[in-house]
């Protein structure tokens, strides 16, 4: 199989970051107007799973493979990230979650090695670690660690296994059906939660950004899962710090939350190192 060119790449992870961040903008949205986060994660899994999971592939004939418990695994793992970020943002900027966030590249990166086999260079490990010391310029950690912040290092962590488990699995299920699986038994593991904590009363507005939530990332998620099926983790590792360039333009134009000069700076090292990582890509040309 022929990998996407780099530009390609490129810009897949950028699109597919930027929905995702979109959707959790929306849950932000949703937890502030005082929303429960467990209702957030569960409508948007079961939105989702209901508009898409036919139009995926997800048929009568395959529902015994959803049995599969390293499809469970790989669910259960963007269950906790998602549910994880959502808890976060309840309290926290959006631009300090995203930066503790990218944990999950690092861990996708050592994981892939140690588990997939996969090469793990000195030239990607510096650019990884320039991405995170930028990451470090933006978020600034030090004083006391609130709440929020400890989930948001859990849902770095959740999806930094995540990728790797799609990575895992990407040789055995077409992209379709494991973002269908993902949905569909997502939004089983979710549903106790997700129906204890149902509004009480809710207007079109907050139907609405349920929806925006639920297919934003469903569509981002999707596009990582095609860029994982051809390129390895410890290539698209460090492309995902562009999700948090994408979580600092949105925060502004919809909190009006904008970096001092020092996280512009952090911002800038994370861009540089994305583009290294990229730089450095192998490029698989068929036989």
């Amino acid at each position: 199989m022929q990998s996407p060119a780099p530009l390609t790449i490129l810009g897949l992870v950028a699109l597919a970051t930027t929905a995702i961040v979109c959707g959790d903008t929306a849950g932000k949205m949703l937890t502030g107007a005082g929303v429960q986060p467990m209702f957030v994660a569960w409508s948007r899994f079961a939105l989702a799973a209901l508009l898409l999971a036919w139009s995926l592939g997800l048929r009568r004939s395959n529902l015994g493979r959803l049995l599969d418990w390293r499809l469970i695994l790989r669910a259960a793992l963007i269950v906790g990230g998602i549910a994880s970020i959502l808890t976060a943002l309840r309290t926290e900027p959006i631009a300090n979650v995203f930066g503790a966030f990218f944990i999950g590249p690092v861990v996708a990166y050592v994981l892939s090695a140690l588990l997939l086999g996969e090469r793990a260079s000195w030239a990607r490990t510096v650019m990884l670690a320039l991405g995170f010391a930028g990451v470090l310029l933006v978020v600034r950690p030090g004083g006391e660690m609130g709440t929020g912040m400890i989930f948001a290092l859990m849902a770095g962590g959740f999806y930094g296994a995540y990728l790797v488990a799609t990575r895992w699995l990407a040789p055995f299920h077409p992209s379709p059906f494991l973002l269908a699986s993902q949905l569909v038994i997502g939004t089983m593991l979710l549903l106790p939660a997700g129906l204890a904590s149902i509004p009480a009363s809710a207007d079109l507005r907050i139907w609405g950004l349920v929806i925006v939530s639920s297919l934003a990332s469903a569509f981002g998620n999707y596009l990582l899962v095609v860029v994982n099926r051809t390129t390895p983790a410890t290539v698209s590792a460090p492309l995902i710090y562009f999700q948090l360039i994408a979580a600092t333009v949105i925060g502004f134009l919809v909190f009006g939350d904008w970096p001092e000069p020092l996280a512009l700076l952090g911002l800038a090292v994370i861009f540089a190192s994305g583009l290294g990582g990229l730089a450095l890509a192998p490029i698989r040309r068929s036989g």
